[in-house]
C-alpha cells in the first residue's frame, strides 16, 4: 500500500507532494457512502426489529447458503433482487502489462450476479454526489 507520509518524508518530489495533497483534498470532498458487512448487519437489525447478533447470524447463513449452492453448480434466484450463478471462463492468452510478454490464463469458474428489475430500478433512482 502506498504510504503518503513516507513519500513526503523521503522528499521524492515537490510536484508529487502537491498532487497527492490535491487528490486527498478532492477525495475528502466527495462523500461516497459505502456499506460494509457491519453496517449491513446494523441496517438489517434495525429494519427487522431484531438484535444485531440475530441479524449477523442470518446474514452469515445467507452467505453460506449462496456459497454452498454455487459450489454445487446451482443458481440462487431472488425475484426482483437478482440471480447468483456460476459461469465458466475459457482459457485464454493474456499479456503481462509490465513486460508485454504473452501469458496463458487457465480456464476457471467464476461467481456471477445479475441484478433483477427492482434492483436495477432502485439503482437508477440513486443520487450520487
Amino acid at each position: 500500500m502506498l504510504n503518503v507520509n513516507s513519500l513526503i518524508q523521503k522528499k521524492y518530489c515537490t510536484c508529487l507532494k502537491t498532487i497527492i495533497f490535491a487528490l486527498l483534498k478532492i477525495t475528502n470532498q466527495i462523500k461516497i457512502k459505502k456499506m460494509n458487512k457491519g453496517d449491513l448487519i446494523d441496517k438489517i437489525a434495525q429494519d427487522a426489529g431484531i438484535t444485531k447478533a440475530a441479524a449477523g447470524t442470518a446474514l452469515n447463513a445467507f452467505m453460506e447458503a449462496v456459497k454452498s449452492t454455487l459450489a454445487s453448480g446451482d443458481k440462487v434466484t431472488l425475484v426482483g433482487f437478482g440471480t447468483f450463478s456460476v459461469s465458466a471462463r475459457n482459457a485464454r492468452t493474456g499479456r503481462n502489462p509490465q513486460t508485454g510478454k504473452e501469458i496463458k490464463i487457465a480456464a476457471k469458474n467464476v461467481a456471477k450476479f445479475k441484478a433483477g428489475a427492482e434492483l436495477v430500478a432502485s439503482a437508477a433512482k440513486a443520487k450520487i454526489k
